[in-house]
């Protein structure tokens, strides 16, 4: 194997966790808990192993892009050949607030002119919120455009007419009706009415006849996302969308081997130039089993083609590409995921996905976990409790441990220490990166 430094060890430095304080996505007041760990210098394998303790990843090889994803990418194209795209003032990304549910459909509400009058009936109180919650910003007359409610922007195209039940105002009453079940708030029902909808299009999806082994051929074929990305522009195209991707400074060490990508594994800056300009950058992780996607910060007069969606899509592409090299490269990780976020919720429209067991570290498709996570913010998601987690470390004494320029075993570094026992500290390290990584890593105690 030829690798830049392969043989050096990962060194780390980790620092304990604090007291709890406010998380910034979940909004609880002590539901931030950090653990730090620097890394002066770390291997691709050993970043790989850490992040399968506590990431999320997509399967790259059977993603099919959504409806929301096709338009992004069918504006795209039209942009880059063309040079036109509908700006429709709620055109966002989906990683913004306004971001849908991981499971959701595209909505139309008329507008109350193009009802006529003899169908218009007062609203109850709930019915009137429920609306209200999906009622579109008004918008000018020239845009006629319907929210995307999957991505959280506009797009002129294609939609789907819910019909809505309207009930007549109630008659004036003496009270509540002992008899019935107490009223409930409308955020309540709603939550419980769209859990119902994912549960009921999961079983129907589980339930579905199993196909003969001769079918017949599909007529209109459902087009794959390399089918949204030409190979190359026509001459005459409005624009020209290039990209450059090149090693970027970090604690990740570079390497490459012999059955792996040509670019080798590491940290890379993904350019994305227009007509010669750069309008974005992506920052990716190449790992052996992955490519993780870390950051991403554009121009933001270009939001109106979506980069954030677009290079997400690029970027589960290329991964589909390097696979053809690597074959255990299959998989984009998305990062954290929280589903109490909205600004999370976008990553579970990348299907098909897994969520990591936070308790058994096994993968566990994502439509299994959400009803979970409407019950409780943390759950266990794999159902055996005899499945634990496999990569605990189970004697303290052999975790790796550089002291003094020194590497030994824990054992052999707590009896030369002098002062106050780390044994703590060392003991929630190892439980946090696991076995794996603890007899492997090299551990920096001064």
């Amino acid at each position: 194997m030829a690798s830049a430094g392969a043989g050096a060890p990962s060194i780390v430095e980790y620092f304990g966790g604090e007291d709890g304080n406010r998380c910034g996505y979940c909004k609880s007041e002590a539901g931030n808990l950090s653990h730090g760990m620097w890394a002066h210098s770390l291997t691709v394998q050993d970043y790989q192993d850490l992040i399968d303790r506590g990431w999320r990843r997509s399967a790259a090889l059977n993603f099919q892009p959504s409806k929301s994803h096709k338009k992004v990418l069918k504006k795209m194209l039209k942009f880059l050949q063309v040079g036109e795209v509908s700006h429709c003032k709620n055109d966002g990304e989906p990683m913004d607030s306004q971001a849908g549910n991981p499971i959701t459909c595209n909505v139309s509400i008329k507008d109350k002119s193009e009802i006529p009058e003899k169908e218009l009936k007062p609203l109850n109180t709930e019915l009137q919120e429920t609306e209200n919650d999906h009622q579109p910003p008004a918008k000018d007359s020239e845009c006629h455009c319907s929210p995307d409610v999957g991505d959280g922007k506009a797009d002129c195209g294609q939609s789907t007419n819910v019909e809505t039940v309207i009930q007549s105002a109630p008659k004036p009453g003496e009270g509540a009706d002992v008899n019935k079940p107490p009223c409930r708030k409308a955020k309540d029902l709603r939550k419980e009415r769209r859990l119902q909808k994912q549960l009921l299009q999961h079983t129907c999806l589980s339930e579905q006849p199993s196909v003969s082994s001769s079918p017949k051929p599909n007529a209109n074929p459902s087009k794959s996302l390399e089918d949204f990305i030409p190979a190359a522009l026509p001459e005459n195209a409005a624009h020209r969308l290039e990209f450059t991707r090149f090693l970027c400074d970090s604690p990740l060490e570079p390497e490459t081997r012999p059955c792996g990508p040509a670019c080798g594994y590491g940290s890379f800056h993904q350019q994305y130039w227009l007509d010669g300009k750069i309008i974005a950058v992506g920052v990716i992780d190449i790992l052996p089993y992955c490519i993780s996607s870390v950051y991403l910060y554009y121009d933001p007069d270009y939001s109106f083609i979506s980069p954030g969606v677009y290079s997400a899509l690029r970027e589960i592409a290329f991964t589909r590409e390097l696979h053809e090299k690597a074959a255990e490269l299959c998989y984009y990780y998305m990062g954290f995921y929280i589903h109490t976020c909205p600004k999370m919720q976008y990553k579970g429209q990348y299907n098909p996905s897994q969520l990591l067991c936070p308790e058994s570290y096994t993968w566990v498709p994502i439509e299994k976990c959400l009803p979970m996570l409407e019950r409780s913010k943390y759950t266990r998601f794999n159902p055996n409790p005899k499945e634990g987690d496999r990569k605990t470390l189970t004697e303290l004494g052999r975790v790796r441990v550089l002291h003094k320029q020194t590497v030994m075993p824990y054992s052999i570094y707590k009896k030369r220490r002098k002062g106050p026992s780390d044994e703590a500290a060392v003991k929630q390290y190892a439980g946090l990166v696991g076995q794996t990584c603890a007899e492997r890593m090299l551990l920096y105690r001064s």
